[in-house]
């Protein structure tokens, strides 16, 4: 995988720029996306580098909305990933509902809801499953966003017609109303929902959740905003919540927090409990204070130590939940972190290898270490039994009041097995010694193998994620490129379409003219040919336009009109009146006016336009003069 381009000095400056003039802060954002598109904005007006680009902004101060607006990729659709939104239909709604019950309110919240299609469609799938009525009175839907303009638009609800292409035509006939050319949410539904600015990484998040959608959002930020905005996801739900992402998007490195109810479909559920440390980063503010840094460290440390412990460790609160469990306890019982918040008495580990509820009592009533040796404990089948010591500690605060209590297991099976060694013979003692040494030391050789590999299957999952994230990017961009495309193409069809009904009107004012018209370019090559020509010699226009006009073999002698039309290009003054004797296309001899008139450009004739028409040869007595039938100019 290609890795991300490093931020230069003079990048980093203007991010700071951004953050000073107009309190904006990128840092969060992956590098990677936000060089991307702010060299595209860049590109669009011509600057080169970014200090040129800083001067630019600080000269047009009207450039930042169009820089925020190419950063902020507001891509969205109405039910956007159909399937997913299916599944929240169908399983995750009907769940909530359960566990709200009748008559208590419902709390969602749309984080980066950009122009509002989402959070419209979270109201129609709510509105559709407790019926209208009861979702004006129980329903409070929170959008928001970053950016103010695509909040400007999400809060009138009113929408071009193509944007509810994915809209089944039942729910959109039920939902929306027509609004001149374009389609508006009910205003009594659209009450239900309150659209406001809101910052992932700065401003605190909205409480007491049962539903937060924040899809393709996340995939925006690097790795360290992402944990903190997940904690703080983890903080505004309700212990029953669910969190919906979008298809780039996964947890996997956050499963403490939260656990997949349907990974295809991006959602999940919220864990009964959180460690301290997500607390902290959930109620932690933007400024990253010193202090609050120095905290989150200090807890990191914690519980890295605790973690390490040589000894197989938990410990459990005073209504016996179980609160932490140390890796080596996680895998020798077999401890998941869904298991972390869970009651002891629900778990295996209460009663095996030893029943430890009675001996936490015990040592809750004496406030003292109760102490169990000899603890055998057997794991799967064809696995040898171990001896434990364990070790059960009340668990006290600063008056002496019970906060619960803490079990290690200190494994002993090395020790017996010695003890057995030296029990048969004491010559053996040696080579049993270097025997355990040589097995102690490949268990760690072992051991270090297995981490390095669980560490390089991280790193490349993770990675995998982040490219995943760039592809998703990318396609919204290109996705939100199509749309201008889009746009642009319908603006040349509409002109398309002006200029054929401007044709079709020409054709018919020429085609109604009594006169015949003729216009030819700069080197007389014939442009148009009118229906009267047609009816004169026989020639239809498909067959004349693009011919020279005086290498035309008609029954109309061109070769007097050269003078005329080169006159006329020129800008010459002269006789533009020719009568010429001429033969139509049944053979009879009649007599044609030829009116020779330039076709004005800006500066100079274009080309002329030769109006022919056709005398009645009883208007002259005894027939045409002889000057006429010589082609005589008038």
């Amino acid at each position: 995988m290609k890795p991300a381009p490093a931020p230069t000095t003079e990048f980093t400056r203007l991010i700071d720029y951004l953050k000073q003039s107009r309190g904006f802060d990128f840092s969060a954002y992956k590098i990677s996306t936000l060089m991307r598109r702010i060299q595209k904005r860049m590109r669009d007006v011509g600057v080169q580098t970014y200090p040129d680009y800083i001067d630019y902004l600080e000269v047009h101060p009207d450039e930042f909305q169009p820089l925020f607006d190419t950063v902020l990729i507001n891509v969205t659709e109405f039910f956007r990933d159909a399937p997913s939104w299916k599944f929240l239909a169908d399983e995750i709604v009907p769940r909530i509902l359960a566990e709200k019950g009748p008559d208590r309110p419902i709390r969602a919240w749309s984080a980066g809801c950009a122009s509002g299609e989402e959070a419209y469609t979270l109201a129609i799938v709510l509105a559709e499953a407790l019926g209208e009525e009861a979702f004006r009175q129980r329903v409070k839907i929170y959008a928001t966003d970053a950016d103010e303009d695509a909040l400007a638009t999400a809060r009138q609800g009113c929408f071009e017609a193509h944007k509810l292409a994915n809209v089944p035509p039942e729910l959109a006939a039920k939902y929306f109303e027509p609004s001149g050319s374009r389609q508006a949410f009910r205003g009594e539904l659209r009450r239900g929902l309150i659209f406001g600015r809101h910052d992932l990484i700065q401003d605190a998040s909205i409480s007491r959740l049962d539903l937060l959608l924040c899809r393709n959002t996340l995939m925006y930020f690097n790795a360290e905003a992402q944990e903190r905005i997940l904690a703080r996801f983890h903080f505004a739900l309700s212990s029953t919540g669910y969190l919906f992402l979008g298809k780039a998007e996964t947890l996997l490195t956050h499963s403490n927090s939260f656990r997949p109810v349907e990974l295809r479909h991006r959602i999940f559920a919220r864990t009964p409990s959180s460690n301290l440390r997500d607390r902290l980063l959930a109620l932690s503010g933007g400024s990253n204070s010193s202090d609050g840094q120095a905290d989150l460290r200090h807890l990191r440390v914690r519980e890295a130590a605790f973690d390490a412990g040589p000894a197989a460790q938990i410990a459990v609160d005073r209504r016996g939940f179980l609160v932490l469990a140390n890796e080596r306890a996680r895998r020798l019982f077999g401890l998941t972190e869904s298991d972390i918040g869970r009651l002891l008495q629900d778990l295996e580990l209460s009663y095996r290898p030893v029943e430890l509820r009675s001996h936490i009592e015990q040592a809750y009533a004496g406030r003292g270490v109760v102490q169990l040796p000899g603890v055998e404990w057997r794991g799967g089948p064809g696995e040898a039994s171990r001896q434990f010591e364990v070790l059960v500690l009340p668990l006290l605060d600063a008056k002496g009041g019970l906060l619960g209590a803490s079990v290690s297991f200190t494994d002993l099976t090395q020790a017996h097995q010695l003890r057995a060694e030296l029990e048969k013979t004491h010559q053996e003692l040696e080579t049993a010694y270097e025997e355990l040494q040589s097995a102690n030391e490949e268990l760690e050789t072992t051991n270090e193998e297995l981490q390095s590999t669980v560490e390089e299957l991280e790193t490349t999952n993770e990675e995998l994620q982040s490219a995943n994230e760039e592809l998703e990017t990318m396609n919204e961009e290109l996705q939100s490129t199509n749309d201008e495309l889009r746009v642009i193409n319908d603006q040349v069809e509409q002109r398309s379409e002006d200029l054929d009904r401007v044709n079709t009107y020409f054709r018919s004012v020429l085609a109604s003219v009594r006169t015949a018209v003729v216009v030819l370019d700069q080197d007389l090559v014939v442009q148009v040919w009118s229906q009267r020509l047609r009816d004169l010699w026989g020639l239809t226009e498909d067959e004349v336009v693009g011919c020279p006009f005086l290498d035309l073999d008609i029954g109309l002698p061109v070769a007097p009109l050269a003078a005329p039309l080169r006159d006329c290009l020129a800008g010459r003054d002269g006789t533009d009146e020719v009568v010429l004797d001429a033969v139509n296309r049944r053979g009879r001899p009649v007599q044609c006016r030829v009116r020779c008139t330039p076709l004005q450009g800006d500066r100079q004739a274009e080309g002329v336009i030769l109006l022919i028409e056709e005398l009645e040869m009883h208007s002259m007595p005894g027939g045409a003069p002889e000057g006429l039938r010589d082609g005589e100019l008038h």
